[in-house]
């Protein structure tokens, strides 16, 4: 991406991205994303708001200036440096409290914690570009996750190895959607809880969680833990931070997932 930074800085409500990797919905999107610097884009449902382009602000809504969250978007903006030092995990991370009230208005309280062993799971202020995923997406991952990420994948690569990820990082937002899109549907909190997760419980919520594959396999399923990349990754996947977050009989009840590994600098 020359010219563009590599990285996502993420608001409350608003994403900030580089140019040249959303796909454009029509024709007049399509000439002001080819150009794009920055793209501010609307986490509740993925809306384009407006790009930076060279010469300077473009709307792609009309009344985007009015959005939520935008004066801190654009202080992000502000802000945002593409040297050589920028340390896209050194701004830490966003905080909780409107997921919470969002969280407190399905009913959803400290008992879900209580119940699961699992905690809330803040998003990163910022997240660097890890590749694209199988699907050709955008791959966003913390800093350290992407650096040992890329070097895993080149690692069982050389050993005849094919990795691929099947997702990354993903907002609170987009949990929230797909739990306000079954409520509609007329589901209550309760059953859709049994087949996905409290919005902010996910591990994906970090950028620190990665969904692997290997070519054709189909993705997230047990069969994975048959594969040559199952093997490799059981033998080799600490020594670049990777563990395996939901073994068999996993104090949190959750299903085994032989495809969910979790970075952290605490492993061998």
């Amino acid at each position: 991406m020359p010219g563009r930074h590599a990285f996502l800085l993420n608001t409350a409500e608003i994403e900030l991205w580089p140019g040249g990797l959303l796909r454009a919905r029509g024709n007049s999107d399509a000439r002001l994303l080819s150009r794009a610097l920055t793209v501010l884009r609307r986490k509740r449902d993925g809306r384009y708001l407006a790009a930076l382009l060279p010469e300077g602000m473009q709307s792609l809504m009309p009344g985007w200036m009015r959005e939520p969250g935008v004066d801190a978007a654009l202080d992000a903006l502000d802000g945002l440096r593409t040297d050589r030092g920028f340390d896209a995990d050194a701004l830490g991370v966003l905080p909780l409290g409107r997921l919470i009230e969002r969280l407190e208005r399905l009913g959803l309280d400290d008992r879900y914690a209580e119940s699961t062993g699992l905690a809330l799971v803040a998003e990163p202020a910022a997240l660097s570009f890890a590749g694209l995923d199988r699907y050709r997406r955008p791959l966003w991952l913390t800093a350290a996750a992407a650096r040992a990420w890329l070097a895993m994948q080149r690692s069982a690569r050389a050993d005849g190895v094919a990795l691929d990820a099947i997702s990354g990082y993903r907002s609170h937002d987009y949990q929230l959607g797909i739990f306000e899109r079954k409520l509609a549907r007329g589901q209550d909190v309760q059953q859709i809880l049994t087949v996905n997760a409290a919005p902010g419980y996910s591990e994906h919520h970090s950028g620190n969680a990665l969904d692997i594959g290997t070519p054709d396999e189909p993705p997230a399923e047990e069969s994975f833990e048959t594969t040559p990349a199952f093997n490799w990754l059981a033998s080799h996947g600490a020594d670049f931070g990777f563990l395996m977050s939901y073994p068999r009989d996993n104090p949190h009840g959750i299903v085994y997932e032989p495809w969910h590994w979790y970075h952290t600098a605490d492993a061998r």
